[in-house]
């Protein structure tokens, strides 16, 4: 399988660490602290902590108990939750963050660090990673340049974690955030791995076997300074992978493994991407698509993929929404990859903002401070980190190191539009259990259960109105074992197995589904809508009878159409 996580592990007393400074635990954010009041909180923290508040999670966590006698069709109310220190349960801290973040750092961006920083903080995120674009320019002058922006903006905002990165030009391929842990190593490593590996940066676009290689030795590069400890931790995850057809399935399990027996670095990939409102109808919006996928095949794509891959179904990309296809194909293999959400912000809808005058990009590395243009620009597709998207991380603790390995561990998440407040999943059996990107081992034909707690829609979301889940279906498909051809893109026994009709608009409910005497290798994985659009998956309604709908480019706005998803869980027998 390749797991290397521990599986049950618990809270260390009251949650808290009190080391400080990127290296190490920070203490508990102020806004998750009660012994903080309120009156003591910066604006930021206190719209953090007004958002844990409505959603029901400041002082406790989601109802880890034993499980109620639900059917396996219908939704029962969770038992009272336990009070933790926090949003933790099965000991996890769980932590928003947007790992897709652009600045005036990048050549289409406009926005300070600062500025970023400051909007995430105030839709509740808790962790940023910086990911300017991979360029001659940001290889020269900008991945130097950003550093002080970033390490000012970690102090002023000490309640959120400011990751350095950049969006890597995939060479071969499409585009991949890598970012590393803070240290005094942070801007050399990234400056040598772009400088070396960056496909724009090396004129290495083009799908052929050679630059392909050259995207998988710099995931080698990436773990070696890892291993050599030049920094703490690294990771790339793709961005955007269906956008025009370039990331093959060959390629994407390349990546995923590239360091060999070593650290993976490469660990996953958006799951929806970010400019979610760019599909805002006329005169509301700019009317293209969502995520901007209103690509075709080109001479670089991958033939087998078909044409409605290069849109967005339900807001997320194609490789994640379709069940039984190329994710699910890769979890099929037994081996961990997970997905994400994240903003992709650039230039942000309904913003005042423009770029400031003068300056030269290419001769500076960045754009000048943005200033007041005097009217509301509705033409822009990205949301602010928060507003819209949100990746959600089960973290030991408070800190950088804590992130990663959430990250890399699969105990993550995602929503859209607040759909939900919290989520926690356990898989349990013969005396044990597994969480969010975890494995089960149990005997063979020991019986297994399927425990979900969803804490509901606290309240508005940044669009004004409160959500409403509407159903939660449980996918679930074997573990087959590595493919004997390296671009396969299906998984023919994954299937939607049960689907639970939620009725209540608040509040937090218990799913339970039993899996019953598990024979074989399998995984589970959960996604979860408003019922406002679903169709008949690309596989037919035997395995998929409600998915997402494929978006209307020019008319799709995001916020009618809301779904959250989480990584899976596996079973294995033996």
């Amino acid at each position: 399988m390749g797991h290397g996580h521990h599986h049950h592990r618990h809270e260390h007393g009251d949650g808290h660490t009190h080391a400080h400074g990127p290296e190490e635990a920070t203490a508990l954010p102020a806004a998750f602290d009660t012994s903080v009041p309120d009156e003591a909180l910066t604006p930021e923290q206190r719209s953090r902590r007004s958002l844990l508040r409505r959603a029901g999670l400041l002082g406790a966590g989601l109802a880890a108990g034993g499980v109620l006698g639900a059917t396996p069709a219908a939704a029962a109310p969770a038992a009272a939750a336990p009070a933790t220190a926090g949003r933790r349960t099965h000991g996890f801290l769980w932590l928003a963050g947007d790992h897709h973040i652009h600045t005036q750092y990048s050549s289409d961006g406009k926005y300070r660090v600062v500025d970023q920083v400051r909007q995430g903080a105030r839709h509740g995120m808790d962790w940023l990673v910086i990911t300017d674009h991979g360029s001659a320019t940001h290889a020269k002058i900008g991945v130097e340049k950003v550093n002080p922006d970033i390490r000012e903006a970690r102090s002023a905002y000490e309640d959120t974690l400011v990751f350095q990165g950049l969006e890597w030009n995939i060479p071969g391929a499409e585009h991949g955030t890598v970012f590393v842990h803070p240290g005094k190593n942070e801007v050399s490593v990234l400056k040598q791995f772009e400088t070396d590996y960056d496909g724009s940066v090396k004129g290495a676009s083009d799908s052929t076997p050679a630059n392909e290689a050259l995207a998988v030795a710099g995931l080698a590069f990436l773990g070696d300074q890892v291993r050599r400890r030049k920094v703490k931790d690294a990771l790339m995850l793709a961005n955007h992978p269906a956008r025009r057809g370039v990331d093959s399935p060959h390629e994407i399990r390349a990546w995923r493994d590239a360091t060999g027996s070593g650290r993976q670095i490469a660990v996953g990939f958006e799951g929806a991407p970010g400019h979610q409102a760019a599909g805002l109808p006329t005169p509301l919006g700019m009317a293209r698509a969502r995520g901007i996928y209103d690509n075709n095949p080109s001479a670089n794509s991958f033939a087998g993929y078909p044409l409605e891959s290069y849109r967005t179904w339900g807001g997320f990309d194609w490789m994640t929404a379709t069940v039984g296809g190329l994710w699910d194909s890769l979890l099929a293999e037994g081996k961990p990859w997970w997905i994400t959400a994240n903003s992709d912000s650039h230039q942000v809808y309904a913003d005042t903002a423009v770029r400031g005058p003068g300056g030269d990009f290419n001769a500076n590395g960045r754009y000048e401070d943005p200033v007041y243009g005097g009217r509301i620009d509705i033409t822009q597709g990205d949301y602010w980190p928060g507003q819209y998207s949100r990746t959600h991380v089960g973290a030991d603790g408070f800190s950088y190191a804590a992130v990663m390995d959430g990250i890399r561990a699969g105990r993550v998440w995602v929503d859209h539009g607040q759909l939900i407040s919290g989520l926690d999943v356990r898989v349990s059996g013969g005396g044990r259990w597994a969480t969010l990107g975890g494995a089960l081992h149990v005997r063979k034909g020991t019986n297994v259960t399927l425990t979900v707690d969803i804490a509901l829609a606290g309240g508005p979301n940044w669009a004004g109105f409160t959500p409403e889940l509407a159903r939660v279906d449980v996918i679930q498909g074997d573990v087959t074992g590595p493919v004997s051809d390296r671009d396969t893109f299906t998984a023919p026994t994954a299937k939607v197995v049960t689907s639970y009709e939620i009725d209540k608009p608040s509040g937090t409910v218990r799913l339970t589904y039993r899996l019953g005497r598990v024979d074989r290798p399998l995984y589970v994985r959960l996604r979860g809508s408003d019922g406002n659009r679903s169709a008949v998956g690309a596989m037919g309604a035997a395995v998929d009878p409600a998915g997402p709908a494929i978006d209307v480019v020019g008319d799709a706005d995001p916020w009618r159409d809301l779904w959250f998803y989480s990584n899976p869980v596996w079973v294995l027998p033996s």
